[in-house]
This record gives structure tokens, C-alpha cells and sequence, in this order.
């Protein structure tokens, strides 16, 4: 079992900063892909960006087109912690993100369906 717990969202202007955390414990996620979702009211979920692990010490990251150079992946494995830091922020990045876990690699990072554990979520309000 692993538990997911994302936190940082909040209030923002457009064009500021928020950096969000998915704080995992049960296991270790080093070796873990993870991967960061949102969902707007109405909407479905779409992925935002992946973090997947490799052979050795190296991560891969993947960014969906629509946050590409704004939002950055990374992960602090002795916290066994995920970041999304997510700058110049539109309003169309309001939406409730979640934060998953791909224990069985299935390299589909774009599919929220082939992740195993998810968090609860935390909501990011932009305003104009």
C-alpha cells in the first residue's frame, strides 16, 4: 500500500508561483513512476506531468504541451517527496491536482488509468 498526501495549492494571481508537494509513505517511490494529474469542474482528468524512473540513478520527465516550460517535475527521495513547482500560472491551470503512483512502469504515463494510488488532491485557484 501507498499512501499519497499532495499538498501547496491554493489562491493565486495569474502569472505567480505555487509549488505543490504529494508527500508518499507505506513504501519507498524512488523507484516508482509518478505522475501529476488535474481535473477542472466538469472536466476529465488529464495529465500534467511524469516523473519515471530509469535503470541507475537518472528520472525521465515528460510535461504535457500545455504546461511545457512552466511547470517543473522533480523529487527529493530522501523525503520520498514529488513537487510540481508550477510557474507563470494562467487561469486556465485552475483545477484540483492529484498526484499518482505507477508501481508496475508501465511507461503509459500519460494514462491515469495504469497508476495504482492516488492522493486525495489540492485545489489551485488562478485568478485574472
Amino acid at each position: 500500500q501507498v499512501q499519497l498526501v499532495e499538498s501547496g495549492g491554493g489562491l493565486v494571481q495569474a502569472g505567480g508561483s505555487l509549488r505543490l508537494s504529494c508527500a508518499a509513505s507505506g513504501r519507498t517511490v524512488s523507484r516508482y513512476d509518478m505522475g501529476w494529474f488535474r481535473q477542472a469542474p466538469g472536466k476529465e482528468r488529464d495529465f500534467v506531468a511524469a516523473n519515471r524512473g530509469t535503470v541507475g540513478s537518472t528520472y525521465l520527465t515528460y510535461y504535457a504541451d500545455s504546461v511545457k516550460g512552466r511547470f517543473t517535475i522533480s523529487r527529493d527521495n530522501a523525503k520520498n517527496t514529488v513537487y510540481l513547482q508550477m510557474n507563470s500560472l494562467k487561469v486556465e491551470d485552475t483545477a484540483v491536482y492529484y498526484c499518482a503512483a505507477d508501481l508496475e512502469g508501465s511507461r503509459r504515463y500519460e494514462n491515469p488509468a495504469v497508476y495504482d494510488y492516488w492522493g486525495q488532491g489540492t485545489q489551485v485557484t488562478v485568478s485574472s
